[in-house]
């Protein structure tokens, strides 16, 4: 029997299932949501963030965008008949894998964090509300720019102090204000779709 009636899947970083995304969903857990974290690496065992460049091109060559969104999609519609409300929350490369999912029916809401490669995919229409927080400090583009296209979408958008990461306690790139801002900001979107399904379905 399921936990709740409400499933997120968190989708992670290049480095995989660390300890930061462990501990990012224990918070989710407490919050009363099921929580469930997918492996998208073919290697079980997390890369260390000394190997950022490996990691990287791992992904990119062993996995992929479209492979990647191909599995949390096929996990949704495995899903879908257990859980009542069904939200993705990814972290950067994570965040792009959800945005590109956004365009499906059957999400009913998506977060990402940092995920700046979706400047790649600004042709995305989302079918779901989306928030997505950005870091003020992105290297090779201007984070403004990609935020002016997204507001466009009327996609609700954060930018926040510090660097690609901050919202990684184990990472030297954390901000603890900014990290805890930006959650604040996921709870209080979340708390809003739940509004939204009560109000529509009727209930109190």
């Amino acid at each position: 029997m399921n936990k709740s009636d409400k499933l997120i899947i968190v989708i992670h970083e290049i480095y995989g299932v660390n300890q930061h995304i462990k501990t990012y969903c224990n918070h989710l857990d407490k919050l009363g949501y099921e929580v469930f974290f997918p492996n998208l690496l073919k290697n079980k065992q997390p890369f260390p963030y000394e190997q950022e460049e490996m990691a990287y091109q791992h992904f990119m060559k062993e996995i992929g965008f479209f492979k990647a969104r191909d599995k949390i999609l096929k996990t949704i519609k495995e899903s879908r008949g257990k859980y009542k409300n069904i939200y993705l929350v990814g972290f950067s490369v994570g965040a792009t894998i959800a945005w590109l999912c956004s365009e499906v029916e059957g999400i009913d809401g998506v977060v990402g964090y940092y995920g700046s490669r979706i400047r790649d995919y600004i042709e995305i229409e989302p079918a779901c509300p989306a928030l997505l927080l950005f870091s003020e400090k992105e290297e090779g583009f201007h984070i403004d720019n990609l935020i002016l296209k997204l507001i466009d979408k009327k996609v609700e958008v954060h930018k926040f102090e510090g660097k690609h990461g901050f919202s990684d306690p184990y990472s030297l790139k954390y901000n603890q204000h900014s990290a805890e801002d930006a959650f604040r900001r996921v709870v209080d979107f979340l708390d809003s779709l739940e509004q939204r399904v009560r109000c529509y379905s009727g209930e109190k």
